[in-house]
C-alpha cells in the first residue's frame, strides 16, 4: 500500500475516529453485581468502570456533557544528539511540526486523540525524514445505550532488537513506521429479561521497511512482520440471577480471524459456549462455562530460488510461494470450559478470575479494577490468546480509555507507549501499549501475560506506573521456512512511569522513564532497553511558548554492542487556542 495513502488514511481515522465504545475486545455479559466471562477476561472490572462513570457526581468530568477539547499547534525546534556508544557521533537537525491534541466528552460520544506530523532537516550525518505519529480512541452512540460505533488508531515509529519492539531511535534512519487501526459496531440491548450483547470489528496493522527497523548492531531479521487484517465477531444472550431463574444463564459464540501477509499465515478461531452464574452472596458469584472451540493456524512456504535452492527474499522479507499448498501449523478442536469467581463489593471495585481449558491446554485469565479514590485507579488484567502482532495491537487499542492524554517524547515527538487518564476516577484509568508491541516477528503465537497500571491525578500533578510481562510461544508449520521457530519463546517484562504537572500558571513539566527486559529463544539476543526523557514548557504569551527537553536511551544486549544516545531540544510552539 502506498505510504502517502496510509498516512492519509490513518490521519483520517484518528481525526474521524471520533466515531467509536470500549469493550469490543473480550466479550462478557453483566449479571448485576457479577458477570459471566465469555472470552479472555474483560468482564466485571470493565462493567464496574461503566457504573462508576454513570455514578460520577455532577462536578466530575463526565458530568459536563458536550465539552470539547481542541489544541492545534505548530512547532519549530533544534535538536542535538550525541551517540555515546558504540560510536561517538554528534548529530543535529531542525524540525517543523504541526499537530492537534483534543477530545470530546458528550452524553453519547467520548473521544481522545493526539496527531502530529513532523518534518526533519538533518545536517551532516543526520537523516532528513518525516514522521506521522498519533493515537486515537473514540466511541459514538448511534442509538443511545443500544448501538454504538467504535474505532481506534495508532501511528508510531519503532525499531526491533531480538524479541523486543523498542521506541524509535533518535535518528529516523534507525527506525520504521508502524500503523494499526480498527473500527466496528457494538450492540447492547434487551429482549424482555434477556440481555443481548454483540460486536464486530475489523482491523489493519502494518510495519514499514525492514531495512531500517533493526537496531544498530543487531542481526537482520527477514521474518519481520509486514501487514495483517483481523476480524472479530461475537454474540451473547443471557439472563441475570433472579430474573427468569435463581441463577444467571447465557449462551453465546465468537469468531476470530487474522490474515497475515508473511507466508500467507491465517488464524481461524470459532467457539460456542454456555455460561452459568450462581450468586453466593450480595457481592460474590461463582461462574463457569462449557462449550466447543475449533482453532486452526495455517500458512504457505517461501518461494525457493531454483539456482541457489535458498528461500527468496525480496525487500527484506521472504517471498510467499502462492502455488504451494496450505500447511497446518496448529489445529485443535473439542471441549472448552472454565470456572471462576467474581467479586464486586462496590461500584468502584471488581474482581474476576477464571481457570479452565482452552487451546488444548490449561488457561487462566481475569481482571481487577479498583477506584481507590476519586482521583486514582488501579487496573490489572491477565490474558491468554492466539494471535499475530496485528491482533495483539488491535486488542490493546480496544482496551484504551476514551479520555486520556498521550505521553510523548518531547525531543523526538514519538509516543512513549502509555497514556495518562485525564480523570482516573471516571475512566478505565491509564493504559500502556508496551506489552502488545512485544517483538515484530511475523509468526503467529500464543500470548500469555499480565499487565497493570496505577494512575493518580492530584491537583496540578498527575502520575502513573505501568508494568507487565508477556510470553509468546510461536506457532509455525513444519516443512516451512519458519518451522524452526515453532514452540520457541520470546519474553518481555517492562516497567514505565511518568510524572506530569503544572508548576505555575505559565510553566509546566513532563517526565517519562521505562525499562524493558527481553529474552528470545529464537536468536538468543537477550537484553535490556532503558530510557528517560523530561521536558519543560513556559508560556511567552499570545499563544506562544518556549520548550526545552532532554532524553537518554540505551540498549544492552548479549550478542551485540551496547548502544546509548543522549539528546537535547530547544523549540517554540504556537498554539491556536
Amino acid at each position: 500500500m502506498n505510504r502517502s495513502k496510509i498516512n492519509a488514511m490513518l490521519a483520517g481515522v484518528m481525526l474521524a475516529a471520533l466515531a467509536v465504545p470500549g469493550g469490543a475486545g473480550a466479550q462478557s455479559l453483566s449479571y448485576g453485581k457479577a458477570s459471566v466471562g465469555g472470552g479472555e477476561g474483560a468482564g466485571s472490572a470493565e462493567a464496574a468502570s461503566d457504573d462508576a462513570d454513570a455514578a460520577a457526581p455532577a462536578g466530575g468530568h463526565r458530568g459536563r456533557h458536550g465539552r470539547a477539547r481542541l489544541s492545534p499547534y505548530i512547532e519549530a525546534a533544534q535538536v542535538i544528539s550525541a551517540q555515546l556508544a558504540p560510536s561517538h557521533d554528534v548529530l543535529t537537525w531542525s524540525s517543523l511540526a504541526a499537530g492537534v491534541d483534543g477530545g470530546l466528552d458528550g452524553r453519547n460520544t467520548q473521544a481522545s486523540f493526539s496527531v502530529r506530523y513532523e518534518r526533519r532537516f538533518g545536517y551532516g550525518k543526520a537523516d532528513d525524514g518525516d514522521t506521522l505519529s498519533g493515537l486515537a480512541r473514540a466511541s459514538v452512540g448511534l442509538i443511545p445505550r443500544t448501538l454504538s460505533l467504535e474505532a481506534g488508531a495508532l501511528a508510531t515509529r519503532t525499531s526491533s532488537d531480538g524479541g523486543a519492539a523498542l521506541p524509535g531511535g533518535v535518528n529516523p534512519g534507525q527506525s520504521t513506521r508502524l500503523w494499526s487501526a480498527y473500527a466496528g459496531p457494538s450492540l447492547a440491548t434487551h429482549a424482555g429479561d434477556v440481555a443481548v450483547n454483540g460486536a464486530y470489528r475489523i482491523g489493519y496493522t502494518e510495519v514499514g521497511s525492514p531495512g531500517a527497523v533493526v537496531a544498530p548492531g543487531a542481526a537482520a531479521n527477514v521474518d519481520l512482520f509486514d501487514h495483517s487484517v483481523t476480524q472479530m465477531a461475537s454474540l451473547h444472550a443471557g439472563t441475570a440471577p433472579g430474573d427468569a431463574l435463581p441463577v444467571g444463564v447465557g449462551i453465546g459464540g465468537g469468531w476470530y480471524r487474522e490474515d497475515i501477509s508473511n507466508l500467507d499465515q491465517r488464524i481461524n478461531d470459532l467457539n460456542l459456549r454456555a455460561d452459568l452464574a450462581v450468586p453466593v452472596s450480595d457481592t460474590v458469584s461463582l461462574v463457569g462455562g462449557v462449550g466447543y472451540e475449533k482453532v486452526r493456524v495455517s500458512s504457505r512456504d517461501a518461494a525457493i530460488d531454483p539456482i541457489t535452492h535458498l528461500p527468496v527474499v525480496q525487500n527484506g522479507r521472504y517471498v510467499t510461494d502462492k502455488s504451494a499448498p496450505r500447511r497446518i501449523a496448529y489445529d485443535t478442536s473439542g471441549l472448552i470450559w472454565d470456572a471462576g469467581v467474581t467479586w464486586r463489593p462496590s461500584r468502584r471495585t471488581a474482581l474476576e478470575a477464571h481457570v479452565g481449558r482452552r487451546y488444548g491446554s490449561t488457561t487462566w485469565y481475569g481482571s481487577f479494577g479498583w477506584r481507590a479514590t476519586r482521583r486514582s485507579a488501579l487496573n490489572i488484567s491477565v490474558y491468554d490468546s492466539i494471535a499475530g502482532l496485528g491482533g495483539e495491537l488491535n486488542r490493546a487499542l480496544v482496551e484504551l480509555p476514551t479520555d486520556f492524554e498521550v505521553n510523548r517524547n518531547a525531543v523526538t515527538g514519538d509516543i512513549n507507549g502509555c497514556v495518562a487518564a485525564r480523570d482516573p476516577a471516571t475512566t478505565k484509568g491509564s493504559a500502556c501499549l508496551t506489552g502488545a508491541l512485544g517483538g515484530l516477528r511475523s509468526a503467529t503465537f500464543r500470548s500469555r501475560g499480565i499487565q497493570a497500571s496505577w494512575s493518580v491525578s492530584a491537583g496540578r500533578l498527575g502520575w502513573g506506573v505501568g508494568a507487565g510481562y508477556d510470553r509468546r510461544k510461536f506457532i509455525a508449520a513444519p516443512g516451512t521456512v519458519l518451522a524452526s521457530a515453532n514452540g520457541l519463546l520470546d519474553e518481555n517484562a517492562w516497567v514505565s512511569a511518568w510524572l506530569n504537572g503544572q508548576i505555575d500558571r505559565s510553566s509546566s513539566f513532563a517526565t517519562f522513564a521505562y525499562v524493558d527486559w527481553f529474552q528470545s529463544r529464537l536468536d538468543g539476543n537477550d537484553g535490556t532497553a532503558i530510557g528517560a526523557n523530561a521536558s519543560y514548557g513556559r508560556s511567552l504569551g499570545d499563544h506562544l511558548s518556549a520548550n526545552a527537553a532532554l532524553s537518554i536511551q540505551g540498549i544492552q544486549r548479549s550478542k551485540a554492542p551496547d548502544t546509548w544516545d543522549a539528546s537535547a531540544m530547544l523549540g517554540l510552539r504556537y498554539s491556536f487556542f
